[in-house]
């Protein structure tokens, strides 16, 4: 039903998630970040054309690599939280300029809330709320599959830095505590950044979450 392959990009190591459904080859690529050619270079060697380009969240590494993925990919739609939409085209907001590499990646095509459904092939994704890390952040749940891509939000044994501009602590507590921990114990749960983990260890055994 969904092929699933992660592929960690850039100097960060942000997980750009490439979704694909065998049966009608439906596509979305999630969060290209910065060097984002070796996950063009794995969508074309498994003859996928990205129909989303889809953001959890406005931060450099995890947008960087958009316009590349569009020039390759040009029907491809970006989409992007709303509330995180302004920092794309802002090297100070997407924090690009504090590494000295200002980026100004180019405006979404289309916006994306909470609660909004999206149809990828014969499955069905939930935009859900986990803003706090950026002020618009959200997860990609797939309740059919199990699987919850959560950007920056919650991470194994750890969640999102908000020790940043435009971040907000109790903000993602309770983001991740109202949207995130209710779901299914054995829900895989794929972050921005390193190791994927599942719900029901992060709610019995993360730090932050007790």
């Amino acid at each position: 039903m969904l092929a699933i392959r992660t592929v960690p990009l850039g100097p960060f190591q942000t997980n750009c998630v490439i979704l694909s459904c065998p049966i009608d080859g439906d596509c979305w690529i999630v969060d290209p970040g910065m060097r984002p050619e070796p996950a063009i270079d794995r969508l074309r060697g498994d003859e996928l054309v990205p129909s989303r380009i889809m953001l959890t969240h406005g931060h450099c590494d995890h947008i960087a690599g958009v316009d590349l993925v569009k020039e390759a990919f040009p029907e491809a739609i970006v989409c992007c939280p709303e509330a995180d939409a302004a920092m794309l085209p802002d090297p100070d907001t997407n924090l690009s300029r504090p590494f000295g590499m200002p980026m100004r990646i180019s405006p979404a095509d289309e916006l994306l809330r909470p609660g909004r459904e999206l149809a990828l092939g014969q499955t069905s994704w939930t935009v859900i709320d986990t803003s706090g890390h950026t002020p618009g952040g959200v997860t990609f749940y797939c309740a059919r599959e199990k699987i919850a891509i959560v950007g920056d939000a919650l991470f194994s044994q750890s969640i999102g830095r908000t020790d940043i501009p435009g971040a907000d602590h109790q903000q993602l507590i309770d983001s991740i505590r109202k949207n995130l921990l209710p779901l299914p114990d054995d829900t895989r749960v794929i972050p921005g950044h390193g190791p994927e983990t599942v719900i029901g260890l992060e709610r019995a055994t993360n730090p932050y979450l007790q």
